[in-house]
Formats: C-alpha cells, sequence, structure tokens
C-alpha cells in the first residue's frame, strides 16, 4: 500500500513539473514574440495590392463570378 502512494506521489510531482515548465515556457515564448512588430510598413519597391476605387457592382460582380 505504501508503495502504491509513493507512486501516486512521484507522478503528481512529475505531472506539476511538466505543467510548470510547459507554463513558464509559453510565458518565455509569448515575452519574445510581444514586441515582434508584424504589420510594419513595407520597405523597398512594394506594390499596392488592393484597390479601394470599384464600384459596389463591379465587386458584386466579382462575387458571383468566384462563386464565394
Amino acid at each position: 500500500m505504501k508503495r502504491i502512494i509513493w507512486d501516486t506521489i512521484k507522478v503528481f510531482i512529475i505531472f506539476i513539473a511538466c505543467t510548470f515548465l510547459f507554463y513558464f515556457g509559453l510565458r518565455a515564448m509569448h515575452s519574445e514574440y510581444e514586441q515582434y512588430h508584424r504589420y510594419d510598413p513595407p520597405e523597398g519597391p512594394a506594390v499596392k495590392v488592393f484597390n479601394t476605387e470599384q464600384s459596389f457592382f463591379d465587386r458584386l460582380n466579382l462575387f458571383f463570378r468566384l462563386g464565394e
């Protein structure tokens, strides 16, 4: 009986240690990528892709043609 309790405690301690390791690993990754600027304006010969000067009917025609 004492052996079963000791094995249960060991498994519980390993589970808690792995949970803390996972949690602090996620926090470290979050702090690393929190300051990463994904939406900086492009540099160099960037080309604008989206055209906002379409009329409503042109967009509706595109909608029906593409089947979206």
